[in-house]
């Protein structure tokens, strides 16, 4: 210690620590970044150098999310890079389609052993009546992700959709770079590849878009999510039964909210690092609590997962090729499939099932009543207004079984809503958590501000000089570690 300074506890900042992942909204993770982005730029010319230095930052970010555990991106990239080369060189199409099974085990058996051992060893234990002892297996964080990015690769190939890369470097610069490795967004191969060896260029109209959901991702999480989630959410999921069913109900309009700020909160930051560094991504949320219909929700919401499973799994499937009842029972499985992806549990089966269920009957209501086919914002008003409000709680309603710790909590929050409500209480709840509610309303008003006015505040960010740039982020990091919590809090998506 030198006068005061820890220097054991300022080194140990920098290795891995199981309880504190590396994360966007973290002092540290600001304070490496304005170093990483110092040397990038005095990199932009010299191409290789830059792709190597992004790998070893990324490698780096990724050990302090998961320790050791990185040596598995570097199994996947290895394999997967080696098995599409060999797949695109072969005409044998039974060893090309031996190749691609070979990857996609590799991939889904790493999956399976880090996120389901238990659960299926859980399941045999029931069965065979043995007792139950759980596997202390630790899940690398955002080990899905990486996952389905490489997946998608191989199989683009596979489908012929795309050619390979000569250079290992570039394969692993693409499914390490660090803004969307830990919880996506999933980032497709022949939207990303082609950006790898371009000249380094952040025009005005980047930056200042960089700015600006860099901004806007830290007020959404750190200011929104984590202190709804705090200071009211977390408590009513604890123990719903404490609660009356109106604290409940506002309970779950809090998480409805927290997932949505988290989520898309890391979504932004992601995107607008990527743009300060110089590629695009897609966007990954689209507003979707605006959505008319549950089909709407899943073009607006975690869009580069639900694209995912439409190309790579419900396609496969058959999609809608192979009659209706087919095309029903594929959106089920599908669903069913993404649920099981976000955690081996009854809760997340029982949420991609309510999901597929409700895709298929909105389908099946389209083909009746071809009237009911959203065009776009074209329904009438009215329309559109009552489907807002019904797909809306739809959503919510499935969100119990999401945020619920087990399928039993769920069910109690919705005994609890339906037979305890009590809405006499509603002033007192409010008065209570007055502050909380402050923030949910800002947050659902925020969320539901039309695509044009936010469109103006980018446009203003843009033309705004760079000096008052720098003054609102600093002055958004200051606020943000004025009212934050004493713990920060890793983003919802980080389990999965």
């Amino acid at each position: 210690m030198i006068s005061g300074f820890d220097l054991d506890k300022f080194f140990g900042l920098f290795l891995y620590n199981r309880d504190a992942p590396m994360i966007f909204n973290s002092g540290f993770f600001l304070f490496l970044f304005l170093i990483f982005l110092c040397i990038y730029i005095r990199l932009r010319k010299k191409d290789n150098y830059r792709i190597i230095y992004v790998i070893l930052f990324s490698y780096y970010f990724y050990y302090k999310s998961s320790g050791i555990y990185f040596l598995i991106m570097s199994f996947v990239t290895a394999w997967d890079f080696f098995a599409a080369k060999e797949m695109y060189a072969t005409e044998n199409k039974s060893k090309r389609k031996l190749l691609m099974i070979l990857s996609i085990t590799a991939n889904l058996g790493m999956l399976c052993y880090f996120k389901y051992t238990n659960f299926f060893y859980e399941m045999y234990c029931n069965l065979s009546g043995r007792s139950f002892s759980s596997f202390d297996i630790f899940l690398p964080v955002g080990i899905s992700f990486f996952t389905f990015q490489s997946m998608s690769y191989t199989i683009d190939i596979y489908r012929k959709q795309l050619v390979p890369l000569d250079k290992i470097q570039d394969f692993a610069f693409y499914i390490s770079f660090f803004p969307q490795l830990v919880a996506g967004p999933i980032v497709r191969a022949k939207d990303f590849i082609p950006q790898i060896h371009k000249p380094l260029f952040v025009s005005n109209e980047m930056f200042g878009r960089g700015i600006f959901l860099l901004i806007s991702g830290l007020f959404k999480k750190a200011v929104i999510s984590d202190y709804i989630s705090v200071n009211f959410v977390d408590r009513i999921f604890d123990n719903p039964n404490l609660y009356s069913g109106i604290e409940n109900l506002l309970g779950l309009y809090g998480y409805t909210l927290q997932i949505y700020c988290d989520f898309s909160g890391y979504s932004d930051m992601a995107i607008g690092i990527a743009l300060l560094l110089g590629f695009h991504f897609n966007v990954n949320f689209d507003s979707p609590y605006q959505s008319a219909s549950i089909t709407e929700f899943w073009r607006r919401w975690h869009i580069s997962l639900s694209s995912w499973l439409r190309d790579y799994l419900y396609i496969s499937l058959g999609g809608n090729r192979k009659g209706k009842i087919r095309t029903y029972i594929n959106l089920i499985i599908t669903m069913l499939l993404g649920g099981l992806w976000h955690g081996p549990s009854l809760r997340f089966i029982c949420w991609g099932a309510i999901h597929g269920v409700g895709l298929a009957i909105h389908k099946a209501l389209i083909g009746l009543f071809p009237n009911l086919k959203p065009s776009g914002n074209k329904m009438k008003p009215l329309w559109r207004t009552l489907g807002i409000v019904f797909t809306f709680h739809f959503v919510c309603f499935s969100w119990i079984f999401f945020r619920a710790e087990s399928f039993e909590i769920a069910i109690d929050m919705i005994k609890q809503i339906f037979t305890f409500f009590h809405p006499e209480i509603i002033v007192d709840v409010l008065n209570g958590y007055t502050m909380v509610f402050v923030v949910m309303i800002a947050g659902f008003v925020l969320h539901f501000t039309p695509k044009s006015l936010e469109n103006k505040f980018i446009d203003y960010t843009v033309k705004m000089p760079l000096i008052w740039k720098a003054i609102a982020v600093t002055a958004v990091i200051v606020f943000i570690m004025q009212i934050k919590s004493s713990e920060i809090l890793a983003f919802i998506y980080f389990q999965f």
